[in-house]
């Protein structure tokens, strides 16, 4: 039981709130190695609940708290970059629209959990979320999943899962840094336990006077950002824990436009945007050795208004995206080696904006996954069935495999089924169309591994593929009429689309020395539009590079504990559009660090972002950050 409460502590800080003790810190307990498991190589993202890496087939990346540190700054796609398979778009600076792609599938189809909260806005066109208001500075864990995992995750599980952590430490830590475009990043995070409860909470605040968004312009665009996280933990008995938490996120930030008279492009203008995030959770868990069960509500509402100065005071667009959700999700070990996981959850969404009245559905889902661990083996089967009040129901499959073939080496091979409901905007805007059905996908992957990102050597290579169809895309109507068209005179979403991913990923590290480390991961991407008879047919899909390589060292030297390192990003060429005809050159981007500690609480930072001042884009007119220097401190106590 105390093993299985600890793998549940880890389980209930992402996808219920819980925080339990530490069962081997408890008074006379007696523990041994195996139950120090390491809070990094412990997924959600594979099974829906805790569970250690190594017993998945699936594809897995843990970024912990450590790590995070050591990237140094707010920005939190130089954090995503050290996961192979991902590429990332930015509209401008930081804080600017920012698509995560995963394997080669659209940003929309990544499911985003943070706290345990689904936090799409339901109001944005396709329905995903924007990584531009979430930051570093609150985070302690980041646990990515590559690959379709609708058999647990439900909707928008098509291209796989990134469940983000807020810290929960206890006693204080705090840190500030300054640097290029008068940025200013601060981070506070404290917490009280007891044998009773669990109280704590956390804060980050940032300030840049930022860059043109536009390439072509000069008028910089800054971007202010206030985030607050906050749990808490009532340890009920040794059985039950009551748990809430909350996130609220504010963000301002000045965006450019475009022109509407020849020559039309992106240009500096005054407009900018307020943004708003709210989500929480709360429940309770229960553990008695053999069952675990975790029952919670949850909630997400992202607000946006955007102001045009040009055009007065009042704002031009406001939109208001907000999701409801009751789930419960167990683990039940019946006996010796078997393992099942099952749960259920219903969720209601609405969107309304000042174009479109609004709109509300819902969506229910349940599944069971039967698993096996047994020596080096362990394995997973499962189904699940989902039910939409407006396009029926919509059947996942999944299953994987992982075997330890030779000390220390795994062969891992998983297969899983993916959908995407269709958004509100798509369903029930202008353009909308109430006759949509979900997006589909089957994906493939299979890959050895030897060790794993916290040992001192470790390899993994995987070669994947993912199959999908029914793909929503606009369908100009300018010259149709009749059919999706009726009523729709400028164009309608419809399912139209087919394409496939493939490629391969291969990750290195090596540590051979406290003071020494040095890792790399690299993917090869290859898209492809496989809509029959479409005018794209055959092309690659925009915004998906082929190459992406991320080369990171870090040294301590002997000279007062300085460290150094760098990270070094290379990604190759890519098509802007889906049409292939605006390319985005390939760039390689490299950034060197600093620290030194000061006695036992306070430490020194600093780095230079883009060493050499690449001049690249990863939106065609949006422009990227040039080279930049800063410093910083940060003390725990």
């Amino acid at each position: 039981m105390r093993k299985h409460l600890l793998l549940s502590t880890c389980f209930a800080a992402v996808a219920s709130p819980a925080l339990a003790q530490d069962p081997c810190d408890e008074p006379g307990a007696v523990c041994t190695a195996a139950w120090k498991i390491d809070d990094d190589v412990i997924t959600v993202t594979a099974t829906g609940n805790a569970s250690e890496v190594e017993d998945t087939g699936q594809a897995v990346t843990i970024i912990g708290r450590e790590e995070i540190e050591e990237v140094q700054g707010a920005d939190l796609t130089r954090v995503l970059e050290r996961a192979p398979g991902v590429a990332i778009s930015r509209n401008g600076g930081i804080g600017g629209v920012t698509s995560v792609r995963v394997r080669g599938a659209e940003a929309e189809q990544l499911l985003v959990i943070v706290d345990g909260v689904r936090v799409a806005d339901p109001a944005s066109p396709s329905g995903g979320f924007d990584f531009g208001n979430l930051t570093t500075g609150n985070l302690d864990k980041i646990d990515l999943l590559r690959g379709s995992n609708s058999t647990i995750w439900g909707s928008d599980a098509v291209g796989g899962v990134l469940v983000a952590t807020t810290r929960d430490e206890t006693g204080f830590a705090a840190s500030a840094e300054y640097g290029a475009r008068d940025t200013i990043f601060g981070t506070a995070t404290g917490g009280v336990q007891t044998d009773q409860f669990y109280i704590g909470a956390s804060g980050s605040y940032l300030t840049t006077d930022g860059f043109s968004a536009a390439a072509s312009g000069s008028e910089a665009d800054g971007f202010e950002q206030w985030d607050i996280a906050g749990r808490t933990s009532v340890y009920v008995s040794d059985r039950i824990t009551l748990f809430a938490r909350g996130r609220y996120a504010e963000g301002d930030l000045d965006i450019d436009g475009f022109a509407n008279v020849a020559p039309f492009g992106l240009i500096d203008t005054g407009e900018y945007q307020k943004t708003q995030q709210y989500s929480a959770a709360t429940g309770l868990s229960f553990d008695n050795g053999p069952l675990y069960l975790t029952a919670a509500y949850s909630f997400a509402d992202t607000e946006r208004q955007n102001f045009n100065p040009a055009f007065g005071t009042a704002p031009g667009f406001t939109s208001d995206g907000h999701s409801d959700r009751v789930e419960l999700r167990g683990e039940w070990r019946p006996i010796g080696p078997l393992i099942i996981n099952f749960g259920g959850e219903n969720e209601w969404t609405s969107l309304e904006t000042n174009f479109t009245a609004r709109q509300e559905t819902r969506i229910a889902g349940a599944y069971a996954q039967l698993g096996i661990e047994f020596g080096g083996l362990s394995g997973h089967l499962g189904v699940r069935h989902d039910d939409h009040r407006d396009f029926g129901g919509a059947t996942s499959f999944g299953a994987d495999i992982s075997y330890e073939v030779a000390e220390d080496i795994r062969v891992r091979a998983s297969v899983g089924e993916g959908f995407k409901a269709p958004s509100l905007f798509q369903l029930f805007s202008d353009f909308g169309n109430d006759t949509l059905q979900p997006e589909q996908s089957t994906s493939f992957d299979l890959g050895l591994a030897w060790h794993n990102r916290n040992d001192p050597f470790y390899a993994g290579i995987t070669a994947f593929q993912r199959d999908s169809e029914n793909q929503i895309e606009f369908v100009s109507c300018f010259g149709v009429t009749g059919g999706i068209c009726t009523n729709r005179p400028f164009g309608t979403y419809d399912n139209v689309g087919k394409v496939r991913a493939q490629g391969f990923e291969v990750e290195l590290g090596a540590n051979p020395s406290d003071t020494f480390g040095v890792a790399a991961v690299y993917a090869y991407v290859d898209t492809e539009n496989r809509t029959a008879g479409a005018a794209n047919e055959g092309n690659v899909l925009a915004r998906r590079p082929k190459h992406a390589l991320t080369f990171s060292a870090d040294w301590e030297t002997p000279l007062a504990g300085l460290t150094v390192g760098g990270d070094i990003r290379m990604v190759g060429d890519s098509f802007d559009d889906a049409g292939n005809f605006t390319r985005l050159d390939g760039y390689h981007v490299v950034t060197l660090r600093a620290s030194v500690p000061f006695g036992e609480t306070v430490e020194l930072f600093g780095r230079v972002e883009n060493v050499f001042d690449e001049d690249y884009q990863t939106a065609a007119g949006y422009g990227t950050a040039g080279r930049g220097a800063f410093v910083g401190a940060r003390a725990k106590f």
